[in-house]
């Protein structure tokens, strides 16, 4: 929650941030001139302004890449449109220095978005010349994705001559991520978030390069999500107008994909399920002991099996998440008849927790999917995991390298750090959170797939989870896309940079909190955007 602070506290931060302003001024903020959030592979620069024409055009000349669905185009039309910002553009054109217009060339002529698919780019922005083009190179669609974000980042506005320009070109810049797996996780079954608010996740997911949306869809709260071999499950909704219907879902899915971002659905079982059994009684182990799942019962599984059936047709990740975590089995010792089941398979209460994951997780390669696990299976039984599992760290230090060294895949969201409820926890935090810390072996660091923020949403809704994730998650999303040598090893050094980027986002109509203060502060007082 923001600090409550008195007026003398108050006076103190005022000039905590202002002393930390000055920093920023002396230190520089910037890399060697370069300022653009996540800091790409390599950039180099000149001192000349351009003037982007007012009929900037895209070209894609000598490209491979048809664009039959226009998703290049969209996201082109949707970069115009941010570095305009709702501006007017009705200043006079130069008649030297002008950019005419952008030559994309993709090398692929594929718009499948796949996990570990290539989004390296290269955009070369030239000196000024006569109808001059600047040009992006990219081996798929979405390599040429990221590198309309860079552009944008290059580009502003002139208030005074009212139109858009371009300075330091010559630019040449070589980027190219450093994990495949960039995710953010939102949870809408703690509060329902509209449509248009996750969307509108989506759309800062792109500008920071973030490339997996991880769908926390439901929980022991609320069931919102239909699934039509099983259409009773969504009366576990906290009411009838919070759901979202399939047609919803594969909404997002396609609003995701076309900007470059992923969709991991989750299902957590076979604990955090109680509200599946609103509409499905028989999935509790009782009237009176609702969760976790009955592990007794082939109908639980089926409704497992059933779900996983239809998300084939909505979620084309090549991961689902199948939860895992916070198991207690209780509830099985404690109900006759499961009780009775685990002592005729010569079963206690600790392996009918591994035969209920073990179980889900074929279920789910039978459909195609490789699963994601939360920490514990791996904790209680990582040996007999299936070798496809990716283990998603959240609790314990030192867990990512246990599972590496099992060869095992390995996402890292140590909530210590990259918890975004966690609003004391400062996005200098965010920053250093090193994914690959204390693993040296290049065949083990490369089972590290990435890392994820997780904004949990028993505190947060769609009144204030932009201002929560933002800027925080941006710092993290520098971590696991700029290469380490790139990185700043001091935090203070990218203060100036992320503090642009955030104004850039509020710009943008992001509701990202200011940089000074921790997680969803407020501005402490008047003053520019660039110095909160």
């Amino acid at each position: 929650m923001p600090l409550a602070v008195g007026s003398w506290a108050r006076e103190v931060l005022l000039c905590v941030g202002f002393l930390a302003w000055l920093f920023v001024l002396a230190f520089g903020g910037e890399h060697d001139g370069v300022n653009i959030w996540p800091m790409p592979k390599s950039a180099s620069h000149g001192l000349q302004t351009l003037f982007l024409s007012k009929d900037f055009v895209l070209s894609t000349q000598g490209s491979k890449y048809g664009d039959g669905s226009g998703l290049l185009k969209a996201a082109f039309d949707r970069m115009i449109d941010v570095v305009e910002v709702n501006h007017i553009v009705d200043g006079r054109t130069p008649t030297s220095s002008v950019l005419a217009g952008l030559n994309v060339v993709i090398l692929s002529p594929q718009d499948q978005l796949n996990f570990g698919i290539d989004e390296s780019y290269k955009l070369d922005v030239p000196a000024a010349g006569k109808h001059a083009y600047a040009r992006i190179e990219a081996q798929t669609v979405y390599g040429a994705l990221h590198a309309l974000q860079t552009f944008s980042q290059l580009c502003h506005f002139n208030i005074d001559k009212r139109i858009v320009e371009l300075q330091l070109a010559p630019w040449y810049i070589l980027d190219q991520p450093r994990f495949p797996y960039r995710g953010l996780l939102i949870d809408t079954s703690r509060h329902y978030l509209p449509l248009p608010i996750i969307k509108g996740v989506i759309d800062s997911m792109a500008y920071s390069k973030l490339n997996v949306l991880h769908w926390h869809i439901v929980d022991k709260q609320s069931f919102p999500l239909e699934i039509p071999s099983y259409p009773r499950l969504w009366s576990g909704a906290y009411s009838y107008s919070e759901r979202y219907t399939k047609a919803d879902a594969l909404e997002i899915v396609q609003y995701a994909e076309r900007r470059g971002v992923n969709v991991l659905a989750e299902i957590d079982v076979p604990g955090h399920a109680l509200s599946w059994g609103v509409g499905y009684p028989d999935l509790w182990p009782s009237a009176e002991c609702q969760e976790p799942l009955d592990v007794s019962k082939e109908f639980t599984f089926k409704v497992i099996d059933g779900i996983l059936s239809d998300f084939t047709k909505v979620f084309k990740f090549r991961f689902v998440h199948l939860g895992g975590d916070e198991v207690n089995t209780s509830c099985w010792t404690n109900t006759p008849h499961i009780s009775e089941w685990l002592n005729k398979h010569g079963m206690n209460e600790s392996q009918g927790y591994k035969y209920f994951v073990l179980r889900a997780q074929k279920i789910a390669l039978s459909h195609g999917y490789e699963v994601i696990n939360w920490e514990e299976t791996f904790n209680n039984f990582g040996s007999q995991l299936s070798p496809k599992t990716v283990v998603h760290n959240w609790l314990g230090v030192g867990v990512a390298q246990k599972v590496v060294a099992a060869g095992l895949r390995c996402i890292v969201s140590n909530q210590d750090k990259w918890y975004l409820d966690h609003l004391d926890v400062p996005w200098q935090k965010f920053y250093m959170n090193e994914p690959l810390t204390n693993i040296s072996m290049p065949e083990q660091q490369k089972l590290i797939i990435g890392g994820e923020v997780c904004m949990w949403g028993e505190n947060i809704d769609a009144s204030d989870i932009e201002q929560t994730i933002w800027p925080r998650a941006a710092a993290a999303a520098e971590r696991l896309w700029t290469p380490l040598d790139k990185l700043a090893k001091d935090p203070r050094q990218a203060t100036g940079r992320l503090a642009r980027f955030r104004c850039l986002l509020n710009q943008r109509g992001v509701a990202a909190a200011p940089v000074a203060g921790p997680g969803r502060t407020a501005p402490l007082g008047p003053g520019s955007c660039y110095k909160q």
